[in-house]
């Protein structure tokens, strides 16, 4: 059987931007626990969450590490995270799973850009969420200004639980109004001593206990009705509120830290196991069809794979939450999506890096499995017979763009499984082998995630890559009216070919007028796979070309439509009329028409005063106030169309219209001028005409291209 039931785990998410310490604390919580004896540290690189070689020469956390421990009769499964925004997917599937979120800030930064980032997914998710204070022992810690500052953000939920007595090297001392205790540490942390609060702290402690308790029956009308009545609560009452609080996100208990000096995290964790809510007290699952999945461990088995990695020499090991039911090793469960059977061959418990074998887990834990065959990330796995499908994790749309290729010829293939590979592990990484660009290209969330992808490509696959600038996929069209016709004639014994074909182009738009002067007989309109529209209408009288060549011809028009005559890009908006032309009763034939199409095309389109387009994207960018002059300068130096600032909470939003042509590098670049401390997001907004120097110079690069490509 298994040592707990659903009523007794606990499923936690350390989050927060980069530096706050979260890897800190979860060794303090595992050390507390009495699961480590010695704290491992970040400088000497011995720390149970950030074991990987890429985290230890980078000096941050980079991959989501599930560890676990037990403490008073619970178990705690802790969920550590990356803290930059190009690792987001790890944060996003650990809170997919995770039942309670606890975000750490940093007393000396206050509430960062990477904060605010994640909260947006908390937000979307619904964990009940605690905020901890953190660094209050070093120099410039403001835990006033912090918690302004987290009011500021995420509103008047934010409850203060604890503060402390001193800031800087002298914080040893924490004030905790929910039990109304001064916890007194020694110089290493550790075990506290518990103290009534000095008379000095009196008048502020008793201020904001009473706005906790307020805070608390706000929530609940019987504990308000208990409040009048009474004018307290008692901590049974206290911890009933806060717990149903939390899970509707009506309020977030504040804490205070030391993570390096291992004060205060004792506290948390008895706060996670005596309020925090357990796996089978959050809201139940709904299934895609509607159903309701209880956190039950009689209910039917039932799980949702959230992460998977590739282990050298052992192979995929995917990470689960068991929603339903139990879960032993040995049972065959059904992959809804797929519809095949996978076996449970081994069931682990995870320790960072260590697994240890089990034989079952039970609804509302989180373990991993080997060798799923067909079973990836956002699978729902269940019992035979049931029509259970979790909603899957959404992830974020990617900021960047690079083509990737090999440095020696005849490693494609390899390549091409290494990026597979990659895919499983990483769904906010996605790789796309342009037809259109001729290019392999990987969208990312930014430098530093392509950064990791790379490292893995050539350390763990044995591929050496380069990353290079990906071609703009830029379009064609035209300003006016023009018509050309051509005459397709070859001879060279027995039957020929001959086509002539005439036709205006003129530049299309919704609701245009029909041609004038032409009389139209037919009319097809082309949704194009590449944006835009091409109209093809048959204006000719007298069957002058048989309508059984109209599709060679229009066959021909959307061929150079494909390969524009200014820089091989793909055309689109324009309208096109056959209106006269010539056959012959032997030579005319579907290749004939082809030719003479395209051939009149070419020559109406470079008669039509064409113009190149280039894809404009909105660009986002979220800074601090002092940075916004830098932050639009280098916009600006992007051809970018500035068109507004928004303030969000203490920040600044920076709104502008930005040639993709100009976007890159600019992930490194933003993250230099910023100091880390901005992010941005991007999408596409429309085809805009480029200026009339940059349309030279792109016509002139595609005629040498061209010209060398002949040679």
């Amino acid at each position: 059987m298994a040592e707990f039931d659903t009523s007794h785990v606990k499923n936690v998410v350390l989050l927060g931007h980069a530096g706050c310490g979260k890897t800190t604390l979860a060794e303090c919580m595992l050390y507390e626990a009495g699961l480590i004896t010695r704290r491992g540290t970040i400088a000497e690189k011995n720390t149970i969450g950030d074991y990987h070689e890429l985290e230890q020469e980078r000096g941050n956390s980079i991959f989501s590490k599930l560890m676990h421990t037990k403490w008073r009769g619970y178990k705690i499964n802790i969920i550590d995270t990356p803290g930059y925004d190009d690792f987001v997917g790890e944060v996003i599937s650990a809170l997919r799973v995770a039942d309670t979120g606890v975000m750490l800030l940093n007393a000396v930064m206050g509430v960062e850009v990477g904060t605010d980032i994640i909260w947006d997914y908390t937000e979307q998710f619904k964990t009940p969420m605690i905020f901890a204070v953190n660094k209050l022992d070093e120099d410039n810690a403001d835990f006033d200004r912090t918690v302004r500052e987290a009011k500021a953000h995420f509103g008047g939920k934010v409850a203060v639980v604890q503060y402390p007595r001193q800031l800087g090297a002298g914080f040893h001392e924490i004030i905790d109004v929910l039990r109304m205790t001064m916890y007194k540490f020694k110089d290493a942390g550790g075990k506290p001593e518990k103290l009534p609060i000095p008379d000095d702290e009196r008048a502020r402690a008793d201020e904001l206990h009473k706005e906790l308790i307020e805070a608390v029956a706000s929530n609940d009308e019987t504990l308000m009705e208990k409040y009048f009545d009474r004018g307290e609560l008692d901590e049974d009452e206290m911890k009933t509120g806060l717990k149903r609080a939390m899970i509707n996100h009506d309020l977030f208990p504040l804490f205070c830290l030391s993570a390096e000096r291992n004060m205060g995290s004792g506290r948390l964790m008895g706060f996670i196991d005596n309020v925090c809510p357990s796996a089978n007290e959050m809201p139940p699952q709904t299934t895609q069809n509607g159903k309701s999945l209880p956190c039950e461990v009689s209910g039917p088995a039932c799980i949702f794979v959230f992460k998977t990695i590739s282990e050298p020499h052992v192979g995929d090991l995917s990470f689960f939450k068991v929603y339903s039911g139990t879960v032993q090793s040995g049972m065959e469960l059904e992959n809804e999506s797929t519809g095949i059977t996978e076996k449970i061959n081994q069931l682990f418990l995870v320790e960072g890096n260590k697994r240890t074998n089990t034989t079952e887990l039970v609804a509302g834990d989180i373990g991993a499995t080997l060798k799923l065959k067909n079973t990836h990330v956002n699978n729902t796995l269940h019992v035979k017979g049931k029509n259970y499908e979790l909603s899957p994790i959404e992830f974020p749309p990617p900021n960047m763009t690079v083509a990737i290729e090999t440095t020696k010829k005849g490693e494609e293939e390899k390549l091409s499984q290494a990026l597979h590979q990659l895919r499983e592990e990483d769904p906010t990484l996605i790789v796309e082998v342009s037809q259109e660009l001729k290019q392999t290209l990987i969208h990312c969330q930014g430098d530093m995630h392509l950064a990791v992808a790379k490292w893995k490509i050539e350390h763990l696959h044995k591929v050496d890559v380069k990353f290079i600038k990906p071609r703009i996929p830029y379009r064609e069209t035209i300003r006016r009216m023009a018509e050309a016709n051509y005459r397709h004639k070859k001879q060279s014994g027995g039957s020929g070919q001959f086509g002539e074909v005439f036709l205006r182009i003129e530049p299309w738009y919704d609701g245009m007028p029909d041609p004038n002067g032409l009389n139209v007989r037919g009319r097809d309109v082309h949704d194009l796979d590449w944006g835009g529209k091409l109209v093809f209408f048959n204006c000719i009288v007298g069957g002058a070309i048989d309508t059984r060549f109209h599709p060679s011809i229009l066959k021909g028009v959307m061929e150079k439509m494909q390969t524009g005559p200014l820089t091989g890009s793909y055309v689109r908006d324009v309208r096109v009329s056959i209106y006269d032309g010539k056959m012959h009763p032997v030579d005319s034939n579907d290749i004939s028409f082809k030719i003479a199409g395209l051939m009149a095309f070419k020559q109406a389109f470079q008669q039509a005063d064409p113009q190149i387009l280039e894809p404009v994207y909105q660009v986002d960018v979220l800074c601090p106030d002092d940075l916004t002059g830098a932050v639009m300068g280098d916009l600006q130096s992007r051809r970018a169309v500035v068109e507004g600032i928004d303030t969000q909470g203490h920040f600044q939003k920076v709104i502008a219209k930005v040639p993709l042509a100009e976007m890159d590098g600019y992930s490194s670049s933003l993250r230099s001028i910023t100091q880390g401390r901005a992010k941005f997001t991007m999408k596409f907004f429309d085809y805009v005409p480029v200026p009339f120097e940059e349309q030279r110079r792109l016509i002139d690069d595609y005629s040498k291209t061209a010209k060398e490509e002949l040679v």
